[in-house]
């Protein structure tokens, strides 16, 4: 399987928003959006379900994240507002399973994305 491919990281002040995206084949799958900020594990932080109907963010990011996907592009998109510096990490994307607790059983995981948040 082709590896997922992310895009739209960058250097942004506090307060700010990035859209990222993640391309690849993802036919029928759902998809997770994952961190791993500097000396931290690899999170799970968002995931959407093939046909939309499922979403799911974790506490740190719900009410400043957005997941979306265009089937027709095989892309998925993460939009973050109000970007603080603890959503510094490098952002990735990956099939995984999506549900009320979160992404699970992910693989197929992407370079990722940086994202760095400063003043």
């Amino acid at each position: 399987q082709v590896r997922l491919v992310e895009s739209g990281g960058g250097l942004v002040h506090p307060g700010g928003s990035l859209r990222l995206s993640c391309v690849g084949t993802m036919d029928y799958e759902a998809v997770g959006w994952y961190r791993r900020a500097p000396g931290k594990d690899r999170e799970g932080i968002s995931c959407i379900s093939s046909d939309k109907r499922t979403t799911w963010y974790t506490d740190s990011v719900k009410g400043r994240a957005s997941i979306s996907r265009d089937n027709a592009k095989n892309t998925v998109f993460l939009e973050m507002t109000s970007l603080q510096p603890e959503d510094t990490a490098l952002y990735s994307c990956a099939t995984a399973l999506c549900s009320a607790d979160g992404p699970y059983d992910a693989f197929n995981f992407g370079r990722g994305t940086q994202v760095t948040v400063f003043s």
